[in-house]
């Protein structure tokens, strides 16, 4: 290979644009994402508000699926700031619903 053709970003192989295949760039704006909504879960919770109705929050079911929001209830940053029990049963709740 040529020093070109090394420095060129790798395009997405054909299946992958037809079937809509992630790039790095795509993860990385979806950890940015997750980073975000934690952030957000966190100062809510930090201002008064259950967990519960923070994840009933039309913002963030708007940024983010059930399963996303269930990642959020794993994440070590959200834990430590809502407790590990608060975050069992309101996963339990998510489930339910």
């Amino acid at each position: 290979m040529s020093e070109i053709e090394e420095q060129q970003p790798k395009k997405p192989g054909f299946f992958a644009r037809i079937f809509g295949g992630k790039s790095d760039t795509d993860q990385h704006k979806s950890l940015s994402k997750m980073d975000s909504l934690a952030a957000y879960v966190i100062r809510e919770h930090r201002s008064g508000r259950p967990l519960q109705e923070i994840l009933d929050d039309p913002y963030l079911k708007n940024r983010a699926t059930d399963e996303q929001r269930l990642r959020l209830l794993e994440r070590p940053d959200v834990i430590r700031a809502v407790g590990e029990d608060v975050a069992n049963m309101t996963a339990d709740q998510v489930r339910e619903s």
